[in-house]
């Protein structure tokens, strides 16, 4: 049975198999150029998780089966993915008359990378060669200035090819990385919310001038603040502002938070759950945003514990703009709410919550709308709707539910 089909038949015993298995069970099972076998095989990452792609990364490396390098480079194109490049998959072989680039990178600023993958930097390459893809590729008008490489190493200790790039006339035009370092800045890109996050985490990948730190300071400052501020919705720690009244902090009230582990497992069941209904894969482009390979299909998914403190909704959530404008790209978007309590969650139809959007309370910071406020109220048989204050009304949830 095809790998496809497996895969949409029964993802936990697909999810079992290795790397090496993974490939055999794609189309014939041969990894060439232009075959079925690497056209299955790219589907399939489209839609596993960063982690997963970790794994199968860290067998290649040490597995050494036959032609992990030429899956390790659809691997890491993958990666690219990931980090919100357009990636254009190269050749496994070079031929006479194609261009030889691992892949092409352009990001949503403009930006364009050929990739080089090598397992390991015990060899010198030809760095001239590199350069060369790049030039022949802007000569094609196959990419765009800006346009630099970067040599992705399947190692931490990459001393060798370090020295190697810098003492080279390709100085200013090239950026080396070790696989490690590539997959950790997925990870951030993961556990963060704000779009200028990617884009300055994408900055690292281009060249950059190192005198001055200013920029990297930047990116790790503004990442850090994002990760906080992204988990501060739901674990409660954030002071909210509605119809100009100023609450207090959970911090501050001494309420308990709940754990960012927990949260992020329970949100992982609810994106399991909403798959299953959806008949594919929702892969996570961010902390709570999640979409298919075709970004066709796309979710919102925050989680809220419950809050029985007398006067306050039993579940409580923040709805951010920039998820709105996510879903609005959506030809099928969701706004799944979660209570660490329940074994059933809610995934209200973007077009049905969205004309609600008026009605809601909402916090601003400085003048600028930070998010709006989803209050759940729960009737004496357990039965959640979502208050609509400013039309004294509510939404029902149960034509909406899903079960975990």
């Amino acid at each position: 049975m095809p790998l496809l089909e497996l895969w949409s038949s029964n993802p936990a015993t697909i999810s079992q198999f290795t790397i090496e298995q993974i490939v055999k069970t794609s189309g014939s099972g041969t990894l060439q150029d232009a075959s079925d076998c690497s056209s299955e095989l790219r589907t399939y990452l489209l839609e596993v998780s960063s982690e997963k792609l970790a794994e199968y990364i860290d067998t290649c490396l040490t597995a050494h089966f036959p032609n992990s390098g030429r899956v390790l480079q659809d691997l890491i194109n993958e990666l690219g993915r990931r980090l919100d490049y357009k990636v254009t998959n190269g050749r496994y072989q070079g031929t006479v008359n194609a261009i030889g680039y691992d892949g092409i990178w352009v990001s949503p600023e403009g930006q364009s990378i050929v990739v080089e993958v090598k397992t390991t930097d015990a060899y010198r390459i030809s760095l001239d060669t590199i350069a060369g893809y790049r030039e022949r590729l802007l000569s094609a008008n196959s990419i765009a200035q800006p346009a630099s490489a970067l040599i992705v190493v399947g190692r931490e200790d990459t001393g060798e090819l370090e020295a190697q790039v810098r003492g080279s006339r390709h100085a200013w035009d090239m950026r080396l990385i070790s696989t490690d370092a590539l997959i950790k800045l997925v990870q951030l890109k993961e556990g963060a919310e704000e779009p200028e996050t990617g884009r300055k985490i994408r900055s690292l990948l281009a060249p950059m001038e190192y005198t001055r730190l200013d920029q990297m300071v930047d990116v790790m400052f503004t990442t850090a603040k994002d990760v906080e501020s992204a988990a501060g919705v739901e674990i409660g720690t954030d002071e909210t502002s509605v119809e100009g009244r100023t609450t207090a902090t959970d911090s501050e009230a001494g309420w308990e938070f709940t754990d960012a582990d927990l949260l992020q497992s329970k949100r992982e069941q609810i994106i399991s759950a909403l798959s299953n209904k959806e008949g594919h894969a929702l892969i996570r482009r961010s902390r709570a945003l999640f979409w298919s390979a075709d970004h066709a299909t796309r979710a919102a998914v925050t989680i809220s514990k419950r809050y029985t403190e007398k006067g306050r909704p039993p579940y409580w959530y923040g709805y951010r703009p920039q998820w709105r404008e996510f879903l609005k790209e959506a030809q099928h978007g969701y706004v799944v709410l979660g209570c660490m309590d329940r074994n059933d969650a809610f995934a209200i139809p973007s077009e049905a919550l969205h004309p609600l959007l008026s009605a809601l309370d909402t916090t601003e910071t400085n003048g600028s709308l930070r998010h709006w406020h989803l209050h759940l109220q729960e009737d004496p048989f357990g039965a959640l709707s979502l208050s609509l204050p400013k039309q004294n009304s509510s939404l029902q949830l149960s034509p909406f539910r899903i079960a975990l």
